[in-house]
């Protein structure tokens, strides 16, 4: 089981429209809405990937309601239970609710896509306050899931009310109960978890560039790994994710750029790299994973979902690059594999 922590869980609605126009009345040709927040929409990939998984975090008032009937809705592989049939595999696994109740009302994230561009325009409430009652009985319940998971991923931002070394507090309890620990997040929570040493790190560039100073990738990704991280692996947007580990440091670039909405496609290159890390792959495969994982969730209709036909299509042709130990700028006759 891969236990997925979402504290700031979220109910994702997606608008559809011929074309956004600003300043203007928009008509909506589509609506759509799912469970959201990192931690969920990655569980859900984990799920279509044939891993139990579970999602724990904070979930609340009205909105939280729709959000834990939608998940107990959802079908196998984190499909909706209406879902067409298809000729891609659907596995049994399922996303298990172990989210934890609070007073306050879970937020809502709206995607507005335009069909004509492609563009998504992304407007994110913010959470709800959690009190020191509901933090306590939080860490109560992870302690217990963390105990049995084979891997625990913590994911996006704190809602208001948890103190900024959350993240650091959940990866030490992590690593105490002897369990690998993902973290996804920004800003001051990442700087004070990496401190925690997890096991893996995964930030976008803006992110990474914040927490190290550094605009070039693979000293960025390195300086990381001093700072604590065991693993960091650096989402570069369509360019694909950049990795420096403690076995050597690769580039991950997609065969092709892809146009649609990028909402998740972070979740799904997250819940890659935790598929291979419980399956024991080399890091080759698990960034390919990823990356196709991530190319595949922008043509999706929505965040939480991937494109199985365009996944198996992207999985073999995605390049991974083996970096030379110096930076980025320096290195010769880099290696491939496929």
């Amino acid at each position: 089981m891969i236990l997925t922590v979402t504290l700031n869980t979220a109910l994702d609605i997606t608008y559809r429209t011929a074309a956004l126009t600003p300043h203007a009345t928009n008509r909506v040709a589509e609506v759509s809405e799912r469970p959201g927040g990192k931690g969920i929409n990655v569980a859900r990939v984990l799920a279509a990937l044939g891993h139990e998984s579970v999602v724990t975090g904070f979930v609340g008032g009205r909105t939280g309601d729709a959000l834990r009937e939608l998940l107990a809705a959802e079908g196998p592989g984190g499909q909706p239970a209406h879902a067409a049939v298809t000729d891609a595999p659907v596995t049994d696994a399922l996303v298990t609710d172990a989210l934890v109740p609070i007073a306050g009302t879970t937020r809502r994230t709206i995607a507005v896509v335009d069909e004509t561009t492609g563009d998504t325009t992304q407007l994110n409430e913010p959470g709800p306050t959690v009190t020191p009652a509901e933090w306590a009985a939080f860490l109560t319940s992870y302690e217990g899931l963390a105990a049995r998971a084979d891997a625990v991923a913590l994911c996006g931002s704190l809602p208001p009310g948890i103190h900024v070394g959350a993240y650091a507090e959940l990866v030490r309890l992590a690593r105490a109960a002897g369990r690998p620990v993902l973290l996804d997040t920004s800003g001051e929570p990442l700087r004070r978890g990496i401190a925690a040493r997890p096991d893996l790190v995964k930030p976008n560039a803006d992110e990474l560039a914040q927490l190290t100073g550094s605009r070039e990738p693979l000293r960025a990704t390195r300086d990381a790994r001093r700072r604590g991280g065991r693993s960091v692996v650096a989402s570069l947007g369509a360019a694909g994710l950049l990795a420096a580990t403690p076995d050597g440091s690769w580039r991950a670039a997609p065969p092709t750029a892809v146009r649609g909405n990028p909402t998740g496609a972070g979740d799904s290159a997250v819940a890659g790299l935790l598929s291979g890390l419980v399956e024991r792959l080399p890091w080759p495969e698990r960034l390919a994973r990823a990356v196709a994982l991530s190319a595949a969730t922008v043509l999706a209709p929505a965040a939480g979902e991937f494109d199985r036909e365009a996944y198996a299509d992207l999985l073999p042709r995605v390049a991974v690059t083996e970096q030379s130990s110096q930076p980025e700028q320096e290195s010769h006759a880099p290696r491939q594999h496929r």
